[in-house]
């Protein structure tokens, strides 16, 4: 068995990296110039195991997602999360392993806020990754494992013959396989579209802002009503804003001390391909020689759906490391 995935964002370089680990023949493609060329690279990456809030309606897989990134930690020495925990309001909904706490508490964990809700949710168990360098240690990992990994393909296609996916062609030429795995995203309807295929896809965009910060001036995670924070590594911070900017900056700065002295890296919007029903993962040919993977939220996801898919794919244990 030969498999070409497409896309080289988190759950693509996860797929790679859980197929060279089951010792399966496998192909990475992307037409970016390295890994999480795209979306992945425009993610808050709040990690996420527990409540009542759970992204992309995978709620069946969220008690696998905590034990999955701390075997990637184990497994390759690049991935490493920042197990901070989460505030956030004003949603008052609390899930398992959620706790609502008052105004002292909030103090006590974000001593930074100029003035603490008076009720906020707090998820201990929950974290993040800086998401470029989580998928950047999945594909070096891959290729450790013997994958091929290409970048720079430029645009591809699916080759069809005899009614069957052979494989992708790109600038870099034919890559064969018994089956190809799409996982770029919100290119997969394209990629799709000329067998005539429908994917029920919506695309939602988001703002990402990377500021210089004082280390430490938040803890963990702050998700408030104007803006989603977290420091990434010290002295930098991410930030999602429902509007632009500049209006997100200004209300960190009102809402933090110290975060004057905050200033913008850079502001990018990710268009996130957000399926209505839950992640599409899968066969979609009754050859089975088409498979996809495409999900919100994919960083959140990828070492779970990663691991199924191989298994699905190529079952067996993983050899010995």
């Amino acid at each position: 068995m030969s498999v070409v995935i497409v896309g080289a964002g988190v759950v693509g370089a996860s797929v790679v990296y859980h197929l060279a680990r089951q010792g399966a023949d496998v192909t990475l493609v992307d037409r970016g110039p390295g890994p999480a060329a795209g979306v992945t690279g425009v993610s808050f990456a709040w990690i996420g195991g527990f409540g009542g809030d759970w992204p992309g309606r995978a709620h069946d897989l969220r008690g696998s997602v905590l034990a999955d990134y701390r075997r990637l930690e184990a497994e390759l020495p690049d991935v490493a999360v920042r197990w901070t925990g989460s505030l956030r309001w004003p949603d008052s909904s609390v899930g398992e392993g959620q706790y609502e706490v008052g105004r002292d508490e909030i103090r006590s964990l974000e001593p930074g806020l100029r003035t603490p809700p008076e009720r906020a949710v707090y998820t201990p168990s929950d974290g993040g990754v800086d998401p470029v360098a989580v998928t950047g240690a999945l594909v070096r990992g891959a290729r450790a494992l013997g994958a091929r990994v290409v970048f720079g393909a430029g645009d591809t296609s699916l080759k069809v013959v005899g009614g069957r996916v052979a494989g992708v062609t790109s600038a870099a030429g034919f890559h064969p396989a018994s089956t190809v795995v799409l996982a770029a995203g919100t290119g997969v309807a394209s990629l799709i579209e000329p067998l005539g295929i429908d994917l029920p896809v919506t695309v939602s965009p988001a703002r990402l802002v990377r500021l210089t910060a004082p280390p430490g001036l938040v803890r963990g995670i702050v998700a408030g009503p104007d803006f989603e924070v977290r420091e990434l590594r010290e002295g930098q911070l991410l930030m999602t804003v429902p509007r632009t900017a500049e209006l997100g900056v200004r209300a960190l700065r009102s809402a933090v001390h110290g975060a004057e002295r905050c200033r913008v890296l850079d502001s990018r919007v990710g268009l996130r391909p957000m399926p209505p029903d839950g992640p599409l993962i899968g066969h979609v040919t009754s050859d089975r020689s088409l498979y996809v993977a495409v999900m919100h939220s994919a960083v959140t996801l990828a070492p779970t759906i990663g691991r199924l898919v191989a298994d699905e794919l190529a079952p067996g244990p993983p050899p010995p490391r």
